[in-house]
């Protein structure tokens, strides 16, 4: 089996990589990245050299690269595709939207458009096998949610920022391409995820690095916005299983049953690292800040006996650990171009609130 993992290098993707290898001997995996400012080839350092692990630099939205990767002209015949390559970071979406609409709806339909060319036509046409995809999205599609509910694959998509806008979209042609062309295809949708390797602009690493270094650490608005939070391995497993057994056309949601506020993670961490709330600083909130998230993971659990193995209070212990440890790690992130650049407007610091 080989599959194709597109956003390999980032934090979902590198830990998927990392599980794929481990748990299927048999496997190749190739990991096609366009190493931007969260992509980074020392979150896959330790596997790099292993015969089964094949790394192309690239972007999904280039057509002529993905049909010579999917086409098995490069590497021999690619069996699935699972797709985590993405502009995630909503405050950048704000800044400069066009790019999440290229890489997140066009770079999505380049994907589609090769899977079916060389799978779903050529097995069509000399009995081969259609190439099995999975699209990595995300519950911000949903939308807000009020103080009770959750999330199901039901749930009308009301995205409200760009960056969710364009998830939808690249949601919403994998659900054409099921319909128009019977392509293979899965959708899944995660809450938000925590764990190694993230990139420090996103809310855990980004407080624990300034904790670390005695910096402030910015809570938008009041705090109190609710977050369900996943550990990357957990999602992992969810994504392998969906991948494996999933249906065609189907959308599985997968969260971690852990809703925290805002402000719960923030002195969370800051007491875990001996340090007091007087690095709190409260800033401008988020332009069209969705209130609150929480998934309902009851298909998944149903269907594909999914369930996750870390309780928040392990995990988030142990990637605290982590990004302690791995301060090195931490340094060439933040050193990489673009990496640190970008500030929005509205977080400038303000003063402490209470």
């Amino acid at each position: 089996m080989q599959l194709l993992v597109t956003g390999g290098l980032g934090f979902i993707g590198s830990n998927l990589v990392r599980h794929l290898l481990k748990q299927y001997p048999n496997y190749t995996v190739i990991n096609l990245d366009a190493v931007t400012y969260a992509g980074h080839p020392e979150n896959l350092a330790d596997i790099a050299s292993n015969p089964r692990y094949k790394f192309v630099k690239g972007q999904i939205e280039d057509a002529k690269l993905i049909n010579s990767i999917v086409s098995g002209e490069r590497f021999g015949p690619i069996h699935g595709i699972i797709n985590l390559a993405a502009e995630t970071h909503v405050d950048r979406s704000i800044h400069d939207p066009a790019v999440f609409v290229n890489t997140n709806v066009f770079g999505t339909q380049v994907l589609l458009e090769a899977a079916l060319a060389h799978g779903l036509r050529k097995a069509e046409k000399d009995g081969g096998v259609p190439i099995r995809f999975v699209q990595v999205s995300t519950d911000e599609v949903y939308g807000s949610l009020g103080p009770t509910g959750y999330f199901t694959e039901e749930t009308p998509l009301a995205p409200n920022s760009p960056y969710s806008a364009s998830k939808a979209g690249g949601d919403m042609l994998c659900r054409a391409y099921v319909h128009t062309y019977g392509l293979p295809v899965m959708i899944t949708r995660c809450s938000n995820n925590y764990g190694p390797f993230q990139h420090p602009e996103k809310l855990i690493p980004l407080f624990i690095n300034n904790a670390l270094n005695n910096k402030p650490v910015p809570v938008y608005g009041d705090g109190l916005n609710v977050r369900d939070w996943l550990q990357v391995e957990d999602h992992c497993r969810a994504i392998d299983l969906v991948f494996h057994r999933g249906v065609a056309g189907e959308v599985y949601n997968i969260g971690g049953n852990n809703e925290k506020t805002n402000m719960e993670i923030t002195r969370l961490v800051l007491s875990s690292l001996g340090k007091g709330d007087e690095l709190i600083k409260y800033v401008k909130d988020r332009p069209g800040h969705d209130r609150r998230y929480a998934i309902d993971s009851a298909k998944i659990q149903r269907e594909l006996g999914w369930q996750p193995r870390h309780t928040f209070e392990t995990g988030i212990k142990e990637t605290i650990e982590w990004y302690t440890s791995n301060q090195t790690w931490l340094k060439k992130v933040l050193g990489q171009p673009g990496a640190a650049d970008f500030v929005p407007a509205h977080t400038q610091m303000a003063p402490v609130i209470g």
